[in-house]
């Protein structure tokens, strides 16, 4: 939520164990490929195209979203276009929850609507969004777009997902092709390791 922005790393990485890691290991050839869907989709400028959403549901996804991961000091979940990658999700590798995914969101939508003299989600002040977004914290939708979110933003720009690299960005982390060791603390002082000559190239002179 946007008052505890501050500890957004924090989240990110509790929530990364919680992930389910055997889920995401037998999954992850269909991830990688909405992974890459959704990095084709957001390195344009041009608007993206959505396959499952409807147009209102997307807005209100992207509010939810952005209440997850708040844009702040550094990049969120919309900068991220995390949507896109959602939207692809469900009609790939979530396929088996995106019938479920829909009616809760259904519900989640209206509930907001008759509380709020048929405002829609995205259409509201933050203040409205994130006190609804803390009553349905505890819901099958927040933990699912929970996952999706961060899934989307965090997903390599090789395989998909974080659009200009944001959420990398929101992390620190630093794209290099190649580390220099130290690479940590248990190989640190480490004095059997030796930097490898790169080997010379056929045909490159060297």
């Amino acid at each position: 939520m946007n008052k505890h922005s501050t500890s957004r790393r924090a989240f990110l990485g509790g929530t990364g164990e919680a992930l389910g890691g055997l889920w995401v290991a037998m999954n992850w050839p269909v991830i990688a490929a909405a992974a890459h869907h959704a990095d084709a989709a957001t390195e344009s400028d041009a608007p993206p195209t959505l396959t499952w959403l409807t147009a209102e549901e997307a807005l209100d996804v992207d509010a939810l979203c952005s209440c997850i991961i708040p844009s702040g000091a550094t990049p969120g979940a919309r900068e991220a276009r995390t949507v896109v990658f959602i939207d692809h999700a469900l009609g790939s590798f979530f396929t088996d929850r995106a019938a479920d995914f829909r009616q809760q969101l259904g519900v989640a939508r209206s509930r907001f609507a008759a509380d709020h003299d048929g405002k829609a989600f995205a259409q509201a002040g933050g203040a409205e969004q994130v006190a609804f977004m803390q009553a349905i914290e505890p819901s099958p939708l927040f933990t699912q777009l929970r996952f999706l979110t961060i899934l989307g933003l965090l997903s390599s720009p090789k395989y998909g997902g974080n659009f200009q690299r944001s959420g990398w960005k929101l992390l620190g982390f630093t794209d290099e092709h190649i580390f220099s060791p130290p690479f940590g603390f248990y190989d640190r002082d480490y004095p059997g390791f030796t930097v490898q000559p790169r080997a010379a190239t056929p045909g490159s002179g060297a």
